[in-house]
């Protein structure tokens, strides 16, 4: 007949030791994942810059240069000119 002499054995130990490795798991990844939502910002507060409008993209190409002082106010005012007229 065994007799339980106090000690835990094998399986005490080595489930002692994988219950170990997840409760520190766990702790360490609920710290990741606070750190991650506390330095993420939220979606409701994230602003999306305007769409450019095309004056914009044609004084982008003014300021580089790509276009002369003439082409730039041709172009200007045909995109500022009204339909029909």
């Amino acid at each position: 007949m065994h007799s339980w002499d106090g000690d835990m054995g094998v399986w005490g130990y080595t489930m002692m030791s994988i219950s170990m490795l997840v409760v520190w798991g766990a702790i360490i990844a609920g710290i990741i994942l606070l750190a991650r939502s506390l330095r993420t910002p939220n979606q409701q507060n994230q602003q999306f810059p305007s769409p450019r409008t095309a004056e914009d993209l044609l004084a982008e190409r003014f300021a580089r240069e790509e276009i002369d002082a003439t082409e730039y106010q041709d172009r200007l005012n045909v995109l500022r000119r009204r339909p029909g007229t």
